[in-house]
């Protein structure tokens, strides 16, 4: 930790991770209860802050949206949106904070928002055009600005943070507006889990004295980050299934799929990522081959990233000081294990499901807190020769 940084930084921070793993879990509740399209405009829910309840409200809103309204599913995704925006500001926050601390210019920020923030009723009003301006100017004035803060302590990292959280919401506008589109939804769930990762990484590099330092950190390192991209990949793989309706593709047979070990599949077809704009995916438009292959994808992917953190988690309780980080890693992934396998098993469960969400980002949490704190020991200067 900076000793010049704000005092409380640190819990901002960690509250911040706290309230992003909320919006991750609700926003998979929201996604796999068929909840994505329950509110069928952006910011508002049926014209309004909240959703409707009353029975006047229900008859209103049905009377001027195609989308009939379905109060039990509204509430989840309007809350998750509510829960983002504070998100949103809590990182905003933290910007500032660093920002006032290095005497940097703190109007930059400031005015990014506060461009990002005008966009959006003017996106209401339906002049789309210059509201995406707006929030792009306000995006990239953000990494100019990290930019040029360089080297200064988490100043450029809170900004870049800042602008991811902007983009996610713009991710989560296109999910609304184009229609559940598989390539936007995807991106969704990385977005999310990107914030997820980089505050995490900021919360353990601010927080005082929890440093880990091993003689071997750099090699660690090294093996965290193969894991961390081979995650990364079966994390958008498992985006890529779920955005497509093809978690069930192989029925509840496991190992095997359709009762063959290679049943009938069509990756050319699962690999489209852009299909036009306008068609509506809610519950999927690929035939049975392409959603097969998505899913034997997925199943492939999963042997080899288990596997690999299985045999790093083996490592790391072999080595003195890591064994407690070995053993969560190596809980987790048979953990997630687990889950996947129920969710094929048993149908695809919703709290199962929800749950292999869940998993996925404390997987994350694992290895990016490992890479946060992971340190060489310093080398002590070799005392000058006697005179």
């Amino acid at each position: 930790m900076n000793n010049h940084t704000y005092k409380h930084f640190h819990r901002i921070a960690w509250a911040g991770v706290l309230l992003t793993l909320c919006v991750i879990v609700l926003g998979g509740f929201v996604r796999l209860s068929h909840a994505g399209l329950s509110c069928p405009d952006w910011p508002t829910c049926y014209g309004r802050a909240t959703w409707p309840v009353q029975d006047h409200e229900v008859a209103a809103a049905n009377a001027v949206y195609e989308r009939a309204v379905e109060v039990h599913k509204a509430w989840r995704e309007q809350v998750h949106r509510h829960l983002a925006a504070i998100l949103g500001l809590l990182v905003l926050t933290l910007c500032l904070l660093e920002a006032k601390r290095r005497h940097h210019a703190i109007w930059v920020p400031v005015a990014c928002s506060a461009s990002v923030a005008a966009s959006i009723p003017i996106y209401m009003y339906w002049h789309h055009d210059p509201a995406f301006a707006l929030a792009a100017i306000g995006v990239l004035g953000l990494l100019a600005y990290a930019w040029r803060a360089g080297r200064e302590p988490f100043i450029g990292y809170t900004a870049v943070l800042l602008a991811v959280i902007i983009m996610q919401a713009m991710l989560g506008m296109w999910t609304v507006t184009w229609l559940l589109k598989p390539i936007v939804v995807m991106a969704h769930l990385l977005g999310g889990l990107t914030t997820f990762s980089l505050l995490t990484w900021l919360a353990w590099r601010a927080t005082p004295n929890t440093e880990l330092i091993q003689g071997h950190a750099r090699l660690f390192k090294r093996l965290l980050w193969i894991g961390l991209v081979l995650l990364v990949v079966q994390i958008a793989l498992g985006g890529w299934t779920s955005a497509n309706y093809a978690a069930l593709a192989c029925g509840t047979d496991f190992p095997k799929c359709l009762g063959q070990w290679l049943p009938e599949h069509d990756f050319a077809e699962a690999l489209v990522l852009w299909r036009g704009i306008g068609v509506d995916y809610e519950g999927g438009v690929l035939d049975g081959p392409a959603r097969v292959a998505i899913q034997l994808m997925h199943r492939g992917m999963a042997v080899v990233v288990a596997l690999y953190l299985i045999a790093l988690a083996v490592k790391m309780i072999r080595t003195p000081g890591l064994v407690y980080w070995g053993s969560m890693l190596a809980v987790l992934t048979v953990a997630q294990v687990a889950l996947g396998i129920s969710n094929v098993h048993f149908g695809l469960p919703l709290w199962v499901a929800v749950a292999h969400n869940a998993g996925a980002a404390l997987l994350l949490f694992t290895l990016v807190g490992m890479l946060a704190r992971l340190r060489e020991p310093e080398q002590m200067p070799e005392p000058a020769p006697m005179a």
